[in-house]
């Protein structure tokens, strides 16, 4: 895109006798107006990157650099006023190709309903009677709420209505799975429920510190009064909670002032979301459209610099998905922005990791609306890119697997996904046709030699075979992306090879490059994706060699009588596609199908009506 501009021989020569100095630059298109700007330790080195010829930019820089007619820059003794100095200048002219942020900001309650048995909810009005509790700036963190608080309270969640409903139903699979204390068994009274409401309640507006040590009182004073079954109920309810605060992302007593900051993408377009924790609990989440996608380190990086513009949405700590190119810079900037300590870091493990793995699904569903495919797509397509160290998600995946019985019925099978999801109508079979023995390397690189020729074909019209995927996945290990990797490189076919390997028990195990292997059982949105993937090109493959099989042993059959041939043979199988439209054939119309005599035909017809 970029070498449409007819500008690049000037910006090429003016950007050659540039500093060597750190500092700011701004692009501007035709009508001057500032379209992009960007900090630099070496004005030089960073301008001259966007205008060289074969650059490898992101769409989104591509696109910014298409427009650009000139620039000019401000020279800074460092590269910290750099950073200074170009976060100011995007506050003030909010150029087109920086991230702007924008969110959307609803409210929400937590109904208690009335009546002897009340049930939480999450609501988004202030409907009907019950006490409500709100309102709250955050959905996600009002629905957050109300699961953790039903699930350690074993609270039922189901559509029956208590008392009314009592003893009429058998207890549901909740109860069973002990995540429901079973109301409808009649063994819970309306006044022991009412109490453990009350408890929830509590829970959810103190928090799960809080609530042990009020439980804990509680408990200790039944015990002094001998009421040792209440005591022991007490107990359990204190261990629930206990257990639920090490998985619960609600309540986090060492969080007391904290953001976590995830970006997620889907190709063309990033969505980052910032989960909030004040006080140790779970504050807010907000979500930010980032606009074309850019590198991930580059996006986080400009996403904290606008979103931290203002000094009093600093908190004390800021943890990001990945560590940022200039952190160091930035966390000094920040603590400057609001005169006291920031910790800023990002986390591969434990709690934190397991934070940014939640802000990073909500910005996938976010995504997801958006591209009209569901998160967990969005997620496995971008963990799998990354797993295989990919420049960005492979939207289009083909895959290939090869199915034989010895050396008979050699065929192969093609499929195709398309944003994680299979794409029927570009999928492919290839009979084998030049290999004459069972060899799988060698009919593999066949497969893809001739499928990259119909690629290569300027007259090809098949949609299938005119698109280059963005990644190439081969069902077998390292030995058969060796065997296919050289018909590539001959071909000029730049796209990323791999087989997917499969353990004693055909699951699949691993991602095979030409000489070692990739785990990928510990990413399980990226493995059940290839796991998905592998599955369907072995289902294709077999389905297709099991068929031609079938038709070439009635073939056989056709043949051992007197007068047919393979070609009438084929004649017939051409024009009866089915065992059933053969069946229902007719003598005379099998004898003009193959061009034979009404008596030669009858022979057929008794053939395939004792033997199909």
């Amino acid at each position: 895109m970029a070498d449409t501009n007819e500008r690049l021989p000037y910006l090429r020569e003016k950007t050659s006798k540039l500093t060597l100095s750190p500092g700011v630059y701004r692009m501007r298109d035709k009508s001057g107006e500032i379209i992009y700007i960007g900090k630099a330790k070496n004005l030089r080195n960073r301008v001259t990157s966007y205008f060289r010829e074969n650059p490898d930019h992101t769409p989104k820089v591509a696109k910014m650099v298409s427009h650009v007619y000139d620039y000019d820059f401000i020279v800074t003794d460092s590269e910290y006023e750099a950073l200074v100095l170009e976060c100011s200048m995007i506050k003030q002219h909010m150029p087109k190709y920086n991230i702007l942020l924008k969110d959307d900001k609803g409210y929400s309650y937590i109904k208690i309903s009335d009546g002897e048995f009340p049930k939480i909810t999450a609501e988004m009005q202030k409907n009907g009677s019950g006490t409500f509790l709100g309102p709250y700036t955050s959905t996600f963190v009002t629905k957050q709420a109300v699961e953790e608080a039903n699930k350690v309270f074993m609270l039922p969640t189901c559509k029956r209505v208590f008392p009314r409903d009592i003893g009429k139903y058998r207890p549901c699979l909740n109860h069973h799975i002990k995540q429901c204390m079973g109301v409808c068994t009649g063994k819970i009274s309306a006044e022991e429920y009412g109490k453990i409401i009350e408890q929830a309640v509590d829970y959810i507006r103190n928090g799960s510190e809080a609530s042990v040590e009020v439980l804990t009182e509680q408990m200790t004073k039944a015990a002094e009064e001998l009421d040792f079954e209440l005591a022991a109920k007490l107990r359990d309810r204190i261990s629930a909670i206990k257990r639920a605060a090490d998985n619960q992302k609600i309540f986090a007593e060492d969080m007391r002032d904290t953001d976590i900051i995830a970006v997620a993408q889907n190709g063309e377009y990033a969505c980052a979301a910032v989960l909030m924790y004040r006080c140790g609990r779970l504050f807010d989440r907000i979500e930010y459209d980032l606009g074309d996608f850019d590198s991930e380190e580059n996006m986080l990086e400009d996403f904290v610099l606008q979103y931290y513009s203002d000094p009093t949405k600093i908190p004390r700590e800021i943890i990001t998905e990945e560590e940022l190119p200039n952190e160091e810079m930035v966390e000094r900037l920040l603590r400057e922005k609001c005169g006291r300590a920031v910790d800023l870091s990002s986390k591969k493990r434990g709690k934190g990791l397991r934070l940014i793995m939640m802000a990073k699904a909500n910005a996938s569903d976010s995504l997801a609306i958006r591209a009209g495919r569901t998160g967990k797509e969005i997620a496995a397509l971008e963990a799998l890119g990354k797993i295989l160290g990919l420049p960005e998600p492979p939207e289009y995946i083909e895959a290939y697997d090869i199915s034989n019985l010895g050396s008979s019925s050699m065929v192969a099978g093609m499929v195709v996904f398309e944003n994680g999801r299979p794409l029927k109508k570009a999928y492919k079979k290839f009979s084998i046709k030049e290999t004459q023995i069972q060899n799988d390397y060698a009919s593999m690189r066949e497969v893809l030699e001739r499928r990259f020729k119909h690629y290569k074909d300027e007259n090809e019209n098949d949609e299938g075979f005119s698109r280059l995927p963005d990644l190439i996945l081969l069902d077998g290990g390292k030995g058969q992306v060796n065997a296919v990797e050289p018909i590539l490189r001959e071909m000029g076919i730049n796209v990323p090879l791999f087989g997917m390997v499969k353990d004693n028990n055909h699951r699949t195990r691993a991602i095979a490059t030409s000489g070692s292997e990739i785990s990928i059982s510990e990413t399980k949105a990226a493995f059940m994706l290839v796991t998905r993937i592998q599955d369907e090109v072995h289902r294709f493959s077999i389905t297709y060699q099991r068929k031609k099989h079938g038709k070439q042993s009635y073939e056989n059959g056709l043949t051992k009588i007197k007068g047919i041939g393979e070609k009438k043979a084929q004649k017939l199988f051409t024009a009866f596609k089915t065992r059933e439209e053969f069946k229902k054939a007719s003598p005379e119309e099998i004898a003009k199908a193959a061009g034979i005599s009404l008596e030669l035909a009858e022979q057929v017809y008794d053939f395939v009506q004792n033997e199909l």
